[in-house]
This record gives C-alpha cells, sequence and structure tokens, in this order.
C-alpha cells in the first residue's frame, strides 16, 4: 500500500504532466465528425480517467449543439471555432450543467464565433484564457501542497492504529481537495445564474 506521501507524488507527477490542446495545433480546414473525434482522442487521452473511456462520442457532439451549447456544424463540418468551443466544454461539462454551460458560453457563441463581426476571435480568446495556466497550476501545485501538509497535522493523539491514522489523514486531504471544489462549482453556477437573469434566459428544468 502506498503512503499519503507516495500519493502526494503522484498527483504532482499528474499535474506536472497535463497540458492543454493549442490552437495552433487545431486544423486550419473544417473537419468531419470522425475526424474531430480522433482529434480530440489523440490530444486529450492523458485526461481520461481510465483507458476505455471516450474523450469525444458523436453522441456527446450531437447533444452538445442539441442543448445550444455548440453552433451546428455548416455541410456537416466542423470548424477551428468549433473545435476551441469543444475543448471548452469537455473541461467544463464535469462540473456544470448544460443549463449554466449555455449560460457562460452563449455571450461567446453570439459576439465572437466564427461569422460574427467583434473584432476579437474565439481563437484570440482561447489563447488569452490559456495564457493563465503556467501560473494557475504553479498556484495549484503550492495549494495542493499546503492541504496536504494540513490533513497530515491532523488525528496526531486519535486512539486508533497507525494504518487507520495514515488513512484518517489522506481522509482529510480528500476532504480538503472536495470542499474546495464543492465551493468553486458554487461559484461559478452563482455566476452563471446572474448571466441568465441578465439576458432573460429563463432556467430549463434539469
Amino acid at each position: 500500500m502506498k503512503t499519503n506521501e507516495e500519493r502526494l507524488g503522484d498527483l504532482m507527477a499528474y499535474l506536472r504532466n497535463l497540458s492543454h490542446v493549442k490552437a495552433e495545433e487545431i486544423p486550419d480546414i473544417d473537419l468531419y465528425m470522425d475526424q474531430v473525434t480522433t482529434f480530440m482522442e489523440c490530444h486529450l487521452k492523458e485526461t481520461r480517467r481510465h483507458p476505455e473511456d471516450k474523450v469525444l462520442t458523436k453522441t456527446m457532439i450531437n447533444n452538445y449543439a442539441k442543448n445550444n451549447l455548440l453552433p451546428p456544424p455548416v455541410k456537416k463540418k466542423y470548424s477551428k471555432d468549433h473545435m476551441l468551443m469543444l475543448v471548452f466544454i469537455y473541461y467544463f461539462k464535469s462540473l456544470l450543467s448544460f443549463n449554466d454551460i449555455e449560460a457562460l458560453f452563449k455571450p461567446i457563441t453570439d459576439k465572437h464565433f466564427s461569422g460574427h463581426s467583434s473584432g476579437l476571435s474565439l481563437e484570440d480568446i482561447y489563447n488569452e484564457v490559456f495564457t493563465l495556466e503556467k501560473k494557475e497550476m504553479e498556484h495549484l501545485k503550492e495549494d495542493v501542497a499546503a492541504k496536504f501538509s494540513r490533513a497530515q497535522d491532523t488525528f496526531e493523539d486519535a486512539p486508533v492504529e497507525e494504518e487507520d491514522k495514515d488513512y484518517l489523514k489522506l481522509f482529510a486531504f480528500i476532504c480538503e481537495l472536495s470542499f474546495d471544489v464543492y465551493l468553486k462549482t458554487q461559484m461559478i453556477e452563482m455566476l452563471a445564474d446572474q448571466l441568465r437573469e441578465e439576458s432573460h434566459v429563463p432556467q430549463k428544468k434539469k
């Protein structure tokens, strides 16, 4: 069985190896559905929990379009802007409902998706957002290490065996991570609700 320190090492190694899909890696030509799913599988495979998991399927993409998260393809082909939106959706979908993602994306698709008149392209927005990644990753690693350190100080005097004590420390660490995710998700949902109210779009039933 791994020690808690070894588990922390695994988490840090995972974070170090993560990278996002860079805009210049996305083809400048329109792609058919099979080409889209193949590209996403290739570039996001390291983020899968299990090797057999699918990053993106035809059904998923059709659902995104059906729920207004993604503009429909043109003559069954997906543009570079479609691909950029799909990357955003990929990161949001594990945290938020389709309803909330739609509220967050609507100003972007209305004003900056291909064919619109805004001087700022979707690729410009994508690149600007991901310039924050490097610094955010460093902050994240520092925060995870600090949470781990605090958790290791818990249950020191608990009247249990050492193995049980180690698990309780790990459980405290997991609770800290979970609480952080929970609160941040709540804040994102609050912002989505505000955007929905300001745009006078009624909330759909989940």
